[in-house]
């Protein structure tokens, strides 16, 4: 009897082991990202060319090579969540830094809505981040 519970306690303890040796590595979580405004600026009239970069919260490091797959604008800071703008994906000219012109027809608070993802991460990292049109 004694036998029989060393084998199964082997056994169960080997089971243990390679169900940890074969888990696969944690991930950041899509909560360890956030959206910051770098520049906001008018690019016309009616248009504001908007920088965004991802950061990663724990090392407050900058995300390059993320890939935005959703963006929409809108004035709800401003109180008029109803007032929307188009925004057209421009290209960056440094890693890291993610651009846009937006539709700002009317000045005041906006915001832009981004969904990206970022290497590594199985989740979509979402965020705002609000400016100010001039």
């Amino acid at each position: 009897m004694f036998v029989r519970f060393c084998a199964r306690t082997l056994a169960g303890a080997a089971l243990l082991a390679a169900s940890w040796l074969a888990a696969p590595p944690v991930l950041a979580a899509a909560a360890d990202y956030r959206f910051e405004l770098a520049q906001a600026q008018p690019a016309g009239p009616g248009k504001t060319l908007v920088t965004v970069r991802i950061v990663h919260v724990p090392d407050s490091e900058p995300v390059p090579g993320a890939v935005v797959i959703e963006s929409k604008a809108g004035m709800g800071p401003g109180g008029m969540a109803d007032m929307t703008g188009k925004v057209t994906p421009l290209p960056a000219d440094q890693p890291g830094l993610y651009r846009f012109e937006v539709a700002t027809w009317m000045a005041g608070k906006w915001q832009v809505t981004l969904g990206a993802k970022v290497q590594g991460e199985a989740a979509t990292v979402r965020g705002s981040v609000p400016f100010e049109a001039k």
